[in-house]
């Protein structure tokens, strides 16, 4: 089977600052609403604590449901990119584990917080993927370049449309 591409450093680049233009929605809705209307009636805020708390627990529903539905985020179908586990990164069919999810998610915030190194490890790295990724056992391929997963493949039944 032919390697599977990994997708260029700009497009994954590029795909990451639309995610978080699609996240301020998610964020408006699912954490400010919230806090103003807790606000509202107790008339004051919440604890600090429990506002970054409840920020990361959104995010962390968001990107883990997706990454386990499909291996894309909303971002990530824009720019044909999926995530697959790095044992499967040649046929790129089968889905990552809940664990990888969790794992790739908490990891993601260091390679960020640090100046960007678990991204500019992308550099270095033999197959081009994130710190996170290499840590999490997790890799980025282009969408045109994997088959579709067994998940989104049409179910045969046997008989044809026509018939």
């Amino acid at each position: 089977m032919p390697p599977t591409e990994t997708p260029a450093l700009p497009r994954r680049l590029a795909g990451m600052l639309y995610e978080a233009l699609l996240l301020i929605g998610v964020i408006a809705v699912l954490v400010l609403l919230p806090e103003t209307i807790y606000a509202e009636h107790a008339s004051r805020t919440a604890a600090p604590w429990l506002m970054w708390l409840h920020l990361e627990l959104v995010l962390a529903a968001y990107f883990i449901w997706f990454w386990r539905h499909g291996g894309q985020t909303l971002a990530m179908k824009t720019w044909k990119i999926r995530l697959v586990p790095a044992q499967d990164r040649h046929d790129g069919s089968s889905g990552i584990s809940l664990r990888q999810a969790l794992l790739r998610h908490l990891l993601c915030w260091p390679s960020l917080a640090l100046a960007g190194v678990g991204l500019l490890w992308a550099l270095v790295d033999r197959d081009g993927q994130f710190l996170h990724d290499r840590l999490a056992g997790t890799c980025l391929i282009l969408v045109s370049a994997a088959p579709p997963t067994t998940a989104s493949r049409p179910q045969q039944t046997g008989k044809s449309r026509l018939a």
